[in-house]
């Protein structure tokens, strides 16, 4: 009786190991099977960098993680060199302008799977000790990235300094470049806001936006003044054409970028010559905060600083129409230039 139980107990065994043998055979050859067909993200019809055709999703899902970790430091050398990760130097610049939105087009467009950015700005072109550092120190500055991705910075001081232009153009003269701007009135106010701000920080007075703006000796526009300089857009771009072709600058409309920020990112990615990647899924309107907000995947999501947004000073009416009526003229020849019109009074 007792030798019968035994055998049968064996055979259990047997039959129990047999199962688990085999569902791990199993498992393993279906994981192999994965990963050997694994998905190759679709490409679109139009014409892009060849480098970009085709990305494995591993690689998308996986950029995320690695390039977190590098910018914390925590990535080791033989990660970096096993990934092929590397340093490129930008393909594309967002140049401008100041309080125009830079910050937040760029975080958007770093929502694309084939875009890296540069988190800080790095100010090389448009810094005279930055720029005697070299290329190399310049690099050096840029995140890691995979071959087939573009680096992109952005530091809105280019687009009003004079050296900044044939500096780039010496660097890369077929370099992508990005201009957001906002209706003129508008971005110099809230240029004005932004330094107001830093003024009570510091518990210091500041005059008026009216004071600085309007000339009190004339009673006209104070083109001294800087907010109000550079806001006349046509000024600045007309020395960047000297350097390129007006096919190299991609112009996005800041306003637009607020209350309907999808359009405007597509029209990016086509100037970049990129897959369109970001979609609806990816931007959400925070009703707190008041503007969009990034959407990574179903975990990860992203606000801008709560410095963005701000709330500008009430303006007397009077100085609004005369600024207005004086970046009139400036405007349409800006329009005449770039092919494109704004709803700016």
């Amino acid at each position: 009786m007792l030798f019968k139980q035994q055998a049968l107990l064996r055979q259990k065994l047997f039959v129990l190991g047999s199962l688990a043998i085999g569902s791990v055979l199993y498992f393993v050859a279906r994981v192999g099977t994965l990963d050997r067909l694994q998905p190759i993200c679709p490409v679109e019809s139009r014409a892009f960098p060849p480098e970009a055709e085709q990305i494995p999703l591993r690689t998308l899902q996986f950029k995320r993680g690695l390039l977190h970790e590098l910018r914390k430091g925590n990535a080791t050398k033989e990660q970096i060199r096993l990934h092929n990760l590397v340093q490129q130097l930008p393909r594309a610049i967002i140049i401008g302008v100041r309080k125009g939105g830079t910050r937040a087009l760029l975080e958007m467009l770093n929502l694309h799977p084939a875009v890296v950015k540069a988190s800080q700005e790095i100010h090389f072109f448009d810094n005279d000790k930055n720029y005697a550092r070299g290329m190399d120190w310049y690099r050096g500055k840029m995140p890691f990235s995979f071959p087939h991705q573009i680096t992109i910075e952005k530091s809105p001081a280019y687009f009003i300094t004079e050296e900044v232009p044939e500096r780039i153009f010496k660097m890369n003269s077929s370099i992508k470049l990005l201009i957001i701007v906002r209706e003129p009135t508008t971005r110099a106010v809230s240029d004005y806001t932004q330094v107001l701000e830093g003024k009570e920080r510091k518990n210091k007075t500041y005059q008026r936006f009216e004071k600085l703006a309007i000339d009190t000796n004339t009673c006209e526009v104070n083109t001294k003044y800087k907010a109000v300089r550079t806001s006349i857009y046509t000024k600045h771009l007309e020395r960047w054409l000297k350097y390129f072709p007006v096919e190299q600058f991609h112009i996005v409309d800041g306003d637009r970028l607020i209350t309907d920020p999808l359009p405007e990112l597509q029209l990016v990615e086509r100037f970049l010559n990129l897959p369109s990647r970001i979609s609806q899924y990816n931007l959400y309107f925070n009703t707190t905060r008041g503007f969009y907000c990034l959407r990574f995947n179903i975990v990860f999501n992203k606000c801008l600083a709560g410095s963005k947004g701000r709330i500008h000073p009430d303006v007397d009416p009077s100085v609004v129409t005369k600024l207005q009526n004086f970046f009139h003229p400036f405007n349409q020849k800006f329009y005449q230039i770039i092919g494109r019109t704004f709803n700016w009074p």
